[in-house]
């Protein structure tokens, strides 16, 4: 899943990319308002994580400019200001979550696995269809049981298909969830990732739908 970090910290936020690139995130991260906005238009991604001291723009006068540029787009505001009235001005803008600094790494992760769920079809930290279970909190993917060896992108790939079972999911799409801004990738890369799962999984756990992408069937 892609996300856009916008925080002016440039310590914090190399701390928080290195945490999120674990969890399974595609992550940019930028250090202004301008430069969010800019992002946000190219990139589109699915998440934000936003500080509200920034230094060129009023944090909530931002979270408002992304609302418009990305309407579907899930807000998590990070930020020190602890008030009840700047935490209504955040909400009422349109954020969908809101953590106060300092935080625990662990929370910050939990809240956005929350946010992940809510946007894609999983409802509870473990996906479960046809035998196979992906654990949202460990990373871990098991067939009847038994635990599945998957490369972090193949992690990654399958997270994306289980997540929104029932709907197909472009070749690009699929990019944009398993590689940053500006990677390099190969044309045939997700049919390689594609092609190497299909032979730790069940015969036609994933299918394709030619022309147009990949699906995972809800049953």
């Amino acid at each position: 899943m892609n996300l856009l970090l916008i925080e002016d910290d440039a310590v914090l936020s190399a701390a928080l990319c290195k945490a999120l690139r674990a969890e399974g995130f595609v992550i940019e991260a930028v250090l202004n308002g301008r430069d969010a906005l800019s992002h946000c238009k190219a990139l589109m991604p699915e998440i934000a994580i936003l500080d509200l001291g920034l230094p060129d723009i009023d944090g909530v006068k931002l979270l408002k400019q992304l609302r418009e540029v990305h309407r579907q787009l899930a807000v998590l505001v990070l930020t020190a200001r602890d008030g009840t009235a700047d935490k209504v001005r955040a909400l009422d803008a349109g954020a969908d979550d809101y953590v106060i600094k300092p935080f625990e790494t662990a929370e910050l992760m939990a809240r956005l696995r929350v946010l992940s769920r809510r946007l894609g079809t999983a409802e509870s930290a473990l996906i479960e269809i046809a035998g196979i279970t992906l654990d949202l909190n460990s990373h871990n993917v098991t067939h009847d049981q038994q635990l599945l060896e998957l490369t972090r992108r193949e992690y990654m790939l399958l997270k994306a298909l289980m997540e929104n079972a029932g709907r197909v999911q472009t070749k690009e799409a699929l990019e944009r969830r398993l590689y940053g801004w500006g990677e390099e990738v190969a044309s045939n890369t997700i049919e390689v990732h594609i092609s190497n799962l299909r032979k730790k999984l069940p015969e036609r756990f994933i299918q394709t739908i030619r022309g147009v992408g990949y699906t995972v069937s809800k049953d």
